[in-house]
């Protein structure tokens, strides 16, 4: 199967059927509650009607299972190597969220044959059918495979803390992805996230004095999401290996989560982006020239 035939298959695919949204969630540095913002924004989906699958892209990490207190007895590797389908390396968490472990399989799949991503491609088809939104949480930093699938992302949540360090690494993440040969400002919409501020006021600053140099020295528009601010309960969930949403729906951050969720389906229904689905979305990465 040539790599005509495989975009054959995924064009008809969107004629067929509705394609899942795609967002991706990303940082500058590590250590900024990224996987708690995928999980806890993925149960808040779920709470809204919403068919949600998580795809830990973060190689060498297992934070997604972690949090969730659920082992994975299949992943990514195991689809491409293995003969495994998609829905034999989905593990179903909590609220029934389901999550993909990359493992190291994501890492190799621009090296594979043509035959072995055209099977991969008709397999990730098939998630757009099982979810309404596939999150897709990323390493941290400027690494290229990092960079690669914020390319291939039309929607990107960057997280953001009011540390120094998180701020000028959050400019450092946008500066790569937007001198990136492949990135296209038409295609890819950027919505900051604050995490972890004492007050809304605190966020709203942090994303204008981020947004104010992205404006003036890259010109990539940014929208702010909101914030979620510090939280012990949060903390405790984590420990728990519960997420907060779960344990404590009142808690400050998931009300915080909640209002986040509620304002990213606000604007899927007003603006109606157009949405890639996860075949598109992996064969942007794969085909990379």
């Amino acid at each position: 199967m040539d790599q005509a035939e495989q975009l054959r298959i995924i064009k008809a695919d969107k004629q067929t059927r509705p394609l899942a949204r795609v967002i991706t969630v990303t940082s500058g540095k590590g250590g900024v509650g990224k996987s708690n913002t995928s999980i806890n924004l993925a149960i808040q989906f779920r709470r809204l009607g919403k068919k949600v699958i998580i795809l830990d892209a973060d190689f060498g990490l297992a934070n997604i299972e972690i949090m969730f207190g659920a082992v994975p007895k299949h992943n990514l590797y195991d689809l491409i190597y293995q003969g495994k389908n998609i829905r034999e390396i989905i593990t179903w968490g909590p609220m029934e969220v389901g999550f993909i472990s990359g493992g190291s399989g994501i890492a190799g799949m621009s090296n594979l044959s043509r035959d072995y991503l055209g099977y991969i491609i008709q397999n990730l088809v098939q998630l757009d059918a099982i979810a309404d939104i596939i999150i897709v949480d990323t390493g941290a930093g400027i690494a290229d495979a990092v960079l690669e699938f914020l390319v291939a992302s039309g929607e990107i949540l960057l997280l953001t803390t009011p540390e120094p360090t998180s701020i000028t690494d959050s400019y450092s993440l946008l500066k790569a992805l937007y001198l990136h040969p492949r990135f296209s400002e038409d295609d890819t919409k950027v919505k900051m996230i604050a995490n972890r501020v004492e007050k809304e006021q605190e966020g709203e600053i942090l994303f204008q004095k981020l947004n104010s140099v992205v404006a003036r020295y890259l010109k990539v528009p940014m929208t702010y999401l909101g914030s979620v601010p510090q939280d012990t309960q949060l903390a405790r969930a984590v420990m728990q290996q519960v997420p907060v949403s779960l344990q404590n729906p009142e808690a400050k951050s998931s009300l915080a989560y909640e209002k986040i969720a509620l304002r990213l389906l606000g604007m899927e229904e007003t603006r109606r982006q157009p949405q890639r689905g996860m075949a598109a979305f992996f064969s942007h990465i794969i085909n990379k020239k």
